[in-house]
């Protein structure tokens, strides 16, 4: 019996429901202090310190701090130990849980005590402890009903009503309370890799994850490792300014917080994912004998048209196929030189309308202008926050040195150690002096040839770049057929972009007028362009 058992030795266990708990208001230390006094008036000798930051429903072994608890006293199974709680609560928050739990301890003869309660091996004993236990379990029920209720007036009032995301961060406001505000320069990068995406910059979400992760937003793994995490950040509406949360019936709805992109252009990136998702993506083999694979479809039949070498007596010869069976056009094979050569006609027939030049170069300063801003606005941030942490670490250390217990100590040495940590990492993202003084004339020269000359630039790139070009200045896959060529209906996207908005507005570009649509949509998606041409 336990009752039997003369028990000496101690262990303290700790528990808060929350990491925000465990570093707001030090709970678990100020629990240890009591449970180290009780220990001290009852005679006993507290031999270990387990402490928990995890909810108090569910099973049990999944707490670590416990898990660690009940492996300490297997390998010291001859040994007797009482374990000392500072509150019931502290010991589990469901019924069921909380007679597991006694069930382990009873059956390792371990012995429970709290400052205040008495356990008690009588029936009485056991129906207040039951009694207590339910009660516990309601209290904790009933708070996560609060919060859930109060979360969820949050989300229809247009507030996130949960942590940070990535790219913002959560500050207090007199009028709207916690809010979501983009922080810089992580909201740059999205906005960059979100709309280079929409409009084919990047032509698979490795592309654009492959550009964050060079531009320093996610470190440590391959490109290929974050390709989940973009896609969540592309199928939430929140980026875009918008707030939804289906789990509760939260229909989407205008956020009171700021968009990184606009609406359109998310909507355009998710239905470039959900075509990705379904195996519609480009060739990742490139070869430079076959620069249109992947890129031309089937007039006949919308299918896609592939490329192959093929051996003869009079040597190697490459061509183009359509590899339905059931095409309506039977012309399945393809001669390389009239599908690259008639799509290079093409190309010499797309250029851009040099009065349309004039706007394209207003345009371009303007964004150059905005990124520019967007840079310096970042690393002012940056060092505001760069002081701050600085601060925080002189602090923390401060109250390292002055501890007045080992457990404190440990404490304010983890938040040392996590702070230096966030700083340092803040200090990686500093932008040198010649990320602002990006030659400007030249890339306006490559832009503008890029959209005077579209043949001269497509026959001097490699492969790889020829296939970003493309869906630069086609809107999807060209449809051809051998007899018809390449429908010529559909104009290049970049170019109509250009072309449909001077030709609005003649007269102001005649006379120099030149101002941004007031749509902001398309005031966004000729920054995005122009952006890509950078």
């Amino acid at each position: 019996m336990i009752d039997e058992i003369e028990y000496k030795q101690a262990i303290i266990y700790c528990r808060v429901s929350s990491e925000r708990q465990k570093k707001e208001g030090h709970g678990l230390d100020s629990q240890e202090h009591r449970c180290r006094d009780y220990a001290h008036t009852k005679g006993y000798q507290v031999v270990e310190v387990f402490k928990d930051s995890f909810s108090g429903g569910g099973d049990f072994m999944q707490r670590p701090a416990m898990s660690a608890l009940l492996n300490f006293v297997d390998k010291k199974a001859h040994e007797p130990f009482v374990v000392i709680f500072d509150d019931l609560s502290r010991f589990a928050r469901d019924v069921n849980a909380h007679f597991r739990l006694r069930q382990a301890f009873d059956d390792r003869k371990i012995k429970i005590e709290c400052p205040n309660f008495t356990f008690e091996n009588t029936p009485e004993g056991e129906l207040v402890e039951t009694m207590m236990a339910a009660q516990h379990q309601y209290h904790r029920k009933n708070n996560r009903r609060q919060v859930i209720q109060k979360q969820k007036a949050r989300l229809e009032a247009g507030y996130w009503a949960f942590g940070s995301k990535r790219g913002y961060q959560m500050v207090k406001d007199a009028v709207h309370g916690k809010i979501s505000v983009p922080k810089e320069p992580d909201a740059t990068l999205i906005r960059k890799a979100v709309e280079g995406y929409s409009i084919g910059e990047f032509q698979t979400k490795t592309d654009a994850c492959e550009f964050l992760v060079k531009k320093g937003f996610w470190k440590k793994q391959s490109p290929e490792k974050y390709i989940s995490k973009f896609t969540d950040m592309i199928d939430s509406p929140f980026i875009a300014g918008y707030v939804e949360y289906l789990e509760w019936d939260v229909s989407i709805r205008k956020g009171q917080h700021e968009g990184i992109v606009s609406l359109d252009v998310l909507r355009v990136a998710q239905k470039r994912s959900n075509n990705e998702n379904l195996g519609k993506r480009p060739r990742i083999d490139k070869s430079e004998d076959f620069p249109l694979r992947g890129l031309i479809k089937c007039s006949g039949c919308d299918g896609h048209i592939t490329a192959y070498r093929s051996k003869g007596n009079g040597g190697g010869y490459i061509f183009y196929e359509c590899k339905n069976k059931n095409c309506p056009l039977e012309e399945s094979t393809l001669r390389k030189e009239d599908v690259e050569g008639q799509f290079n006609e093409l190309l010499k027939e797309i250029a851009i309308r040099d009065e349309v030049i004039k706007f394209l170069e207003h345009l371009f300063e303007q964004v150059w202008e905005k990124e520019i801003a967007d840079l310096k606005s970042g690393e002012v941030f940056r060092l505001r926050q760069e002081e701050l942490l600085k601060e925080k670490v002189n602090k923390l250390t401060d109250a390292v040195i002055g501890a007045k217990s080992d457990a404190l100590r440990k404490v304010y040495e983890k938040q040392l150690e996590e702070t230096a940590e966030e700083l340092d990492e803040l200090k990686s993202k500093t932008f040198s002096s010649e990320d602002l003084k990006i030659p400007y004339r030249t890339a306006l020269k490559k832009s503008t040839g890029l959209l005077k000359s579209p043949y001269k630039i497509w026959n001097s790139v490699d492969v790889h770049e020829k296939q970003r070009l493309f869906y630069f200045l086609f809107d999807e896959k060209l449809s051809y057929s051998k007899k018809a060529g390449y429908r010529t209906d559909k104009l290049p996207c970049a170019v109509r972009l250009f072309e449909d908005f001077v030709t609005s507005n003649t007269q102001d570009v005649e006379m120099g007028r030149i101002e941004l649509p007031s749509a902001h949509a398309e005031e966004e998606t000729l920054h995005a362009v122009v952006w890509l041409l950078i």
